[in-house]
């Protein structure tokens, strides 16, 4: 399908209509599928959500997301990246409810070697991007984005309207935030 018929669709979403997600998602199932693939690979082994089942409950939450002004493509894929983190770490916070152990759950951040941490620390790192987005929102939506959407600065830049320039900023100070704050709270630092 055509870039037109996707952005067309999305502008159907932001209208109310229900039937438009339905139709979108077969044209972007393919992209969910990689980024539900590639935040599941760095979950810990044995991990009970499936490829299939990620981009699945991703649906069923974006199905229920009002009132959003989509502007393309790339902002549909942030924002499903985005729900998909949040689905992750609803788990683990489930998961360390029940006490069942603290496998370490690797958390990709592009540029950077990847971070292991255990479930609670999968929700401490959820609390501490919950912090940053508090200080400033762009730098949180960059994260998500380069993170757990795996997005290229270009495709960053787009998805946020911004210019690349503006996202390779504030993706070096992001990271070295998030450095900081997860070195103070034990779950561990980025090693460079």
């Amino acid at each position: 399908m055509a870039r037109e018929d996707i952005t067309q669709l999305l502008r159907d979403m932001s209208r109310g209509q229900r039937d438009a997600l339905d139709r979108l998602i077969p044209m972007v199932y393919d992209e969910l599928r990689e980024i539900a693939h590639r935040q599941l690979r760095n979950e810990r082994s044995g991990h009970t959500l499936s490829t299939t089942a990620l981009v699945h409950e991703a649906y069923l939450r974006l199905v229920n997301v009002n009132q959003v002004q989509w502007k393309d493509r790339a902002h549909f894929v942030a924002v499903a990246a985005r729900v998909m983190r949040r689905i992750l770490v609803d788990y683990a916070r489930a998961r360390s409810r029940d006490k069942r152990g603290g496998d370490a759950v690797r958390i990709p951040l592009t540029d950077v070697p990847d971070i292991a941490v255990a479930d609670g620390d999968l929700i401490a790192f959820d609390g501490t991007l919950d912090r940053l987005e508090a200080i400033n929102e762009r730098l949180c939506r960059v994260v998500e984005c380069r993170c757990f959407g795996g997005m290229s600065v270009d495709e960053t830049a787009a998805a946020l309207g911004t210019s690349p320039a503006t996202v390779k900023r504030d993706w070096a100070f992001s990271r070295a935030w998030l450095n900081r704050e997860l070195a103070g709270s034990g779950a561990g630092g980025l090693t460079r």
